[in-house]
């Protein structure tokens, strides 16, 4: 499997493996072509086996309101494995490349809302314990994981993310 940056050649396969891993839905696929659109993709890596794409992650700029501390803080979301290639790694792998791509960006911490037991293996904790809420009202399910000591000395607040998340789908 190689990890690769995400090129606009890959949207076609990109939008098919999240329409895929997310049972049909295009709501996260069609996140994914907002954000780019946007330019607003700060890390976005495509899965790649036998010259075929098979799996994405995302990660975009996210805001803590009413925060006076200059941090850089952004969203996993969303992240997609082909149904064929889910539980071979290519998630995971795609999450660990991710994040490393996010500290080398500069980026202080990321936060995700998923499943706690599954992104506490790659470092993320409750944000809540940081002193970070969200827009939706998830407490266990909104996790933080800071890139470096100290990122997060000062932040607290509510993460909004971005507009893309809230446009339905068309």
């Amino acid at each position: 499997m190689d990890i690769r940056p995400y090129s606009e050649r890959d949207a076609d396969a990109v939008f098919e493996v999240h329409r895929r891993a997310f049972g049909g839905r295009t709501d996260e696929a069609r996140i994914v072509q907002r954000l780019h659109d946007a330019d607003e993709a700060v890390v976005s890596l495509v899965a790649v086996i036998d010259g075929r794409v098979v799996g994405h992650v995302l990660f975009s700029r996210v805001t803590v309101a009413d925060c006076d501390v200059a941090i850089e803080l952004v969203g996993l979301a969303p992240v997609g494995v082909l149904p064929e290639n889910q539980n071979d790694g290519v998630g995971s792998s795609l999450i660990r490349q991710g994040l490393a791509a996010c500290r080398a960006a500069g980026v202080d911490a990321v936060v995700v809302l998923g499943d706690p037991e599954y992104y506490s293996r790659f470092g993320f904790e409750r944000a809540s314990e940081y002193g970070l809420g969200n827009e939706y009202g998830a407490d266990e399910a909104f996790m933080v994981e800071p890139l470096h000591g100290g990122a997060l000395d000062g932040v607290d607040g509510v993460v909004t993310y971005r507009p893309e998340f809230e446009q339905a789908e068309s």
